[in-house]
């Protein structure tokens, strides 16, 4: 084996890793908080207020 395939294989050992920790953040996100929290955008809430201001 050459070096392009030793650099082949840690990539994709490296790829794996990444997507281990991946998994293990999505399910600690998961249980830590619920649904609701995770799809509400504080952003827009903000925004929602400033345009009501602005329109009284």
């Amino acid at each position: 084996m050459d070096l392009w395939n030793y650099l082949e294989i840690l990539a994709w050992i490296a790829s794996a890793i990444f997507g281990f920790f991946i998994v293990i953040d999505w399910i600690k996100t998961d249980s830590t908080y619920s649904e609701e929290m995770l799809t509400s955008s504080r952003e827009g809430e903000l925004e929602a207020l400033t345009e009501e201001q602005s329109r009284s």
